[in-house]
C-alpha cells in the first residue's frame, strides 16, 4: 500500500525567515512558490535530492508548537546525511545551534539535533558507512 513518504507539511510563523532557512542554510531547491489572498498565506513546495518535499506553509496566528516538553504527535524530522560532521560544520557556520553529536545505541549510526527557525526539531542521521 504505502511506497514512501512523498511530503511533509511545515507551518512557520516568518515566512522569509524560514523559507531562507530551508532554501539557503539547508539547501533545498523550490519547485512552487504561490501567496493564497484568501488565506493570507504562503504555500511553498521545496524538493530534497532523493525527490522527497517539504511543503512550507504560513498562517497568520498559528500557534507555536510545543516541542518541550515533548508532546503526541509527529516527534521531529531527520533528513539523512552521508557525512555528519561536514553538515555540523555548514549548519555552525550559518549561526545554527546543533547538539552534540550522539551515537545510536541499536544501529551505531551518528545522529545530532537542531531547530529552524521555529523551534521544530530537526535531526540529521549519518547513514554512510
Amino acid at each position: 500500500m504505502l511506497k514512501g513518504i512523498h511530503h511533509v507539511a511545515i507551518i512557520c510563523n516568518d515566512y522569509p525567515v524560514s523559507k531562507a532557512f530551508y532554501t539557503d542554510i539547508l539547501g533545498c531547491s523550490v519547485l512552487d512558490e504561490n501567496y493564497r489572498e484568501a488565506r493570507d498565506s504562503y504555500k511553498c513546495d521545496l524538493a530534497l535530492p532523493d525527490g522527497t518535499q517539504l511543503e512550507l506553509f504560513s498562517f497568520p496566528g498559528a500557534p507555536a508548537r510545543p516541542s518541550r516538553p515533548e508532546a503526541q504527535g509527529l516527534r521531529h524530522l531527520a533528513f539523512r546525511v552521508d557525512a555528519l560532521d561536514e553538515a555540523v560544520a555548514q549548519l555552525e557556520q550559518a549561526g545554527v545551534a546543533v547538539e552534540p553529536i550522539r551515537v545510536d545505541p541499536y544501529t551505531d549510526k551518528r545522529f545530532t539535533f537542531f531547530a529552524d527557525p521555529d523551534g521544530l526539531p530537526l535531526e540529521l542521521y549519518e547513514t554512510a558507512e
